[in-house]
């Protein structure tokens, strides 16, 4: 029988699982996609069910695979969404993803309020249309019916928890990302839920991320086709396991990570913060932080972009490698063509969801691998942006990147080129999972895993330190610009155009 720990990564577009065995070698992963409502402006919703469905499916699959039930199964999930449940944990209307911005109005007014720096202080979570907190509000002004209905409000990680278990608990890491948790207390914090119009009994109880269980039913052991000796454990979110998984947890060291968004993370043993770009300040553990910033605009600008300028969808393998081999051929700098990633808002650090999408400065010469070159660097200067709010407080020196993109070298050129940093991968699989991986071998007492492996070829991109200059001075042109067209792109924004 083969020995292994399965970490489950539940995302916004896709539940990954991802096996490991006690000597850290990848023996399995399993990968299921499922789609998101976003077909009116600012919705961005999921059928829990759907994702619970997913998230067996890739146990399945991998247990069928290897021919037994692993040692443990570790959770790591997206953070932010919120499921209005009734108390046997039923799903009273679609879950609301952190990429919902229905609530933009409720976060401003929150932020312009003499509540909003303690309320940020006290949560460590940014006030953004993203947050649970902002969330709740949004429901229980525009939704009072549903409002009253709900016995909890909870994330999809404690909906499939409790599916499994038939209990409402809640990782602080997770909890951490509400916006109504204590991240000093570690309790829910009482004026957050005041805020919200709850009580912390519409919340779930909050455990340390290597809490763990192995009282599931027979129903649920025959669905999930493993031995009832099987143990879970709560794991964290995804941007916490991410750090884990990628080896960060040094000072001088970040995480990047480029998916459907982007974020960058530091792990710290206190919170680092800053009220103007609200860096995030999420729990690993009860003494342990993650901290950093999140972009909206990932892989999924790419994904308009390459489509949108090609005239193709969907792409084949073949011509992401011929539009990219166009890209290396474009110059640092585009020629002087700029973009502004912002085509669904933004976060860190300037945390506008009425900003959008810019090219500026096109001429003559730009060509269709002009303009995906430019939004290439547009999203590395979003990043670069996000490092430069973090290093304010802690300097890093190295980047662990993940992702989907570190499978461009022009793109890790790209974004080595613009943040003038060393950019090490340490592994392919799944950054997040292979967290979770982590903790279920530190909650297990196993302690066989998490250390970094030495590799002889570590650094993935260092900086060309001939293109210097031209992203120092493109990067404040790109600061300056959004700030120039903030006030017009807000009158869009509200006048719907």
């Amino acid at each position: 029988m083969q020995a292994y720990l399965l970490g489950i990564d539940i995302g916004t577009g896709s539940t990954k699982a991802v096996a490991v065995d006690l000597d850290g070698k990848s023996v399995g992963s399993s990968q299921h996609h499922y789609p998101v409502d976003s077909r009116q402006a600012g919705y961005s919703e999921q059928d829990p069910e759907i994702i619970f469905k997913a998230f067996v499916n890739c146990i399945t699959d991998v247990v069928k695979a290897i021919g037994n039930s692993p040692i443990a199964i570790s959770l790591s999930s997206a953070m932010h969404s919120v499921i209005p449940v009734d108390k046997n944990g039923n799903a009273l209307a679609p879950m609301i993803t952190w990429a919902d911005s229905r609530s933009e109005n409720v976060a401003e007014r929150i932020r312009n309020s003499d509540q909003g720096p303690d309320i940020y202080k006290t949560s460590g979570t940014p006030i953004h249309a993203m947050t649970p907190l902002c969330k709740i509000i949004w429901i229980k002004e525009n939704k009072p019916g549903l409002f009253a209905a709900s016995y909890k409000f909870i994330s999809i990680k404690e909906y499939i928890w409790h599916r499994l278990f038939n209990v409402f608990e809640v990782d602080y890491a997770i909890a951490s990302a509400t916006g109504l948790f204590d991240i000093i207390k570690l309790d829910w914090n009482t004026v957050a839920c005041d805020l919200a119009g709850i009580i912390k009994d519409q919340l779930s109880a909050p455990v340390n991320t290597t809490y763990k269980r192995a009282d599931f039913s027979t129903s649920i052991a025959g669905m999930l086709s493993i031995d009832a000796s099987t143990q879970f454990v709560i794991g964290a979110s995804d941007g916490c396991c991410a750090n884990l998984g990628s080896y960060v947890t040094e000072p001088g060291v970040a995480s990047l990570t480029i998916g459907t968004s982007g974020a960058v993370r530091i792990t710290s043993k206190q919170p680092v913060y800053n009220y103007q770009s609200m860096i995030f300040n999420y729990l690993l553990n009860e003494n342990t932080f993650v901290c950093g910033g999140a972009i909206n605009n990932g892989g999924i600008v790419l994904d308009w972009l390459f489509k949108t300028f090609s005239g193709k969808n969907p792409l084949t393998h073949a011509d992401y490698e011929l539009l990219f081999e166009d890209i290396a051929n474009i110059p640092a700098g585009s020629e002087g063509l700029i973009f502004l990633p912002y085509l669904y808002g933004e976060r860190a650090p300037i945390w506008d969801t009425k900003s959008c999408g810019v090219f500026f400065n096109i001429k003559p010469q730009h060509t269709q691998s002009h303009f995906l070159r430019a939004g290439l660097e547009g999203i590395c200067f979003a990043l670069n942006n996000v490092i430069e709010s973090v290093e304010k407080s802690s300097p890093i020196e190295r980047i662990h990147i993940s992702g989907g993109f570190i499978s461009s070298p022009v793109w890790v050129q790209i974004l080595a080129d613009i943040t003038q940093k060393q950019l090490i991968t340490i592994q392919q699989d799944d950054a997040s999972a292979l967290g979770a991986i982590f903790l279920a071998d530190e909650a297990l007492g196993l302690n066989k895993l998490g250390k970094r492996p030495k590799m002889d070829n570590d650094v993935m991109a260092s900086p060309n330190k001939s293109n210097k200059q031209v992203y120092t001075d493109r990067f404040s042109i790109f600061k300056k610009l959004y700030q120039d067209l903030k006030e017009t792109m807000h009158w869009m924004h509200e006048n719907n155009q």
